[in-house]
C-alpha cells in the first residue's frame, strides 16, 4: 500500500506541465539577451552614457556597421549599467527556474524584465517578453475554451511538438541575437541583406512562442494537468 502512495506521488511530481517548461526555456533565453547587452555595456567602461537610448556595443567594440545594439537607461553610466543589466538577467534566470509557476509568479516575471529594459538589458526582446508573460499568466488555470477549440486530433498532434518548437524558438532568437552581435551569415556580406535576416530570424521566433504555448497547452490537456 505504501509502496503504491510513494509512487503515485513520485508520478504526480514529475508529471510535466508544459507551459512552466516552456516560460522557463524562453524566460532564459530572453535573458541570455540581457547579459548579452550588459557584457557590451561594461566593456564601454566607467563613462557616462551621455543619453537615455544608448548603443549597448560602443563604436570600438563593433563588428558589423548595424551592430549596434541599441538599449535604454536611466543608469547613466555604462559599466553600472552593464553591471545592473546582467544582475537583473540572472534574477530573471533564478525566478523563471524556481518561481515562475507560483501565484504571483508571472507578475514578477514581468516587473523583472521591465526593471532590465529600464537598466540596459535592451529594447528588441520587448514584445518576446510581454507574449511570454501574456500565456505565462494562465499557467495554472483550467482554460475550457482551448479544450473547446483544439479537437482531440489536433491536440494529439500539437502535444507531440510542443518541446521541440519551443527549442526551435529559443534557437531562432539566439541566432537572431548573434547576428546582431557579429553580423556573420554564411556567404553574405551586405549588412542591409544581413540586418533583414536577422529581423527574419527575431520574427519567426515570435511567431513560434505562439505555436509553442499552444502545443504546451494542447499537452497539458491531453496529460490532465487541465482539469476536463
Amino acid at each position: 500500500m505504501k509502496t503504491t502512495i510513494l509512487k503515485e506521488t513520485l508520478s504526480e511530481k514529475l508529471q510535466i506541465k508544459a507551459r512552466r517548461v516552456i516560460t522557463t526555456i524562453l524566460g532564459i533565453t530572453l535573458a541570455i539577451s540581457g547579459m548579452h547587452h550588459g557584457f557590451f555595456e561594461i566593456l564601454q567602461g566607467n563613462t557616462s552614457t551621455g543619453k537615455m537610448f544608448i548603443d549597448s556595443i560602443g563604436e570600438a567594440q563593433r563588428m558589423w556597421p548595424n551592430g549596434s545594439d541599441g538599449a535604454f537607461t536611466l543608469i547613466p553610466n555604462f559599466l553600472i549599467t552593464g553591471i545592473a543589466a546582467i544582475l537583473v538577467s540572472t534574477a530573471i534566470i533564478w525566478w523563471t527556474l524556481f518561481y515562475i509557476d507560483k501565484k504571483h509568479g508571472p507578475v514578477i516575471f514581468l516587473i523583472l524584465f521591465v526593471i532590465l529594459t529600464l537598466t540596459g538589458g535592451g529594447i528588441g526582446h520587448i514584445p518576446f517578453y510581454i507574449l511570454t508573460w501574456l500565456y505565462a499568466r494562465k499557467m495554472n488555470t483550467e482554460n475550457h475554451r482551448w479544450i473547446k477549440a483544439l479537437p482531440l486530433k489536433v491536440r494529439k498532434m500539437l502535444s507531440k511538438t510542443w518541446l521541440s518548437a519551443t527549442i526551435v524558438t529559443a534557437s531562432f532568437f539566439i541566432i537572431g541575437l548573434e547576428i546582431s552581435v557579429f553580423g556573420y551569415v554564411p556567404g553574405m556580406y551586405d549588412p542591409d541583406k544581413i540586418l533583414i535576416i536577422c529581423w527574419s530570424f527575431l520574427f519567426v521566433a515570435l511567431f513560434l512562442i505562439n505555436y509553442s504555448y499552444i502545443a504546451g497547452i494542447a499537452y497539458d490537456i491531453d496529460n490532465k494537468v487541465i482539469k476536463k
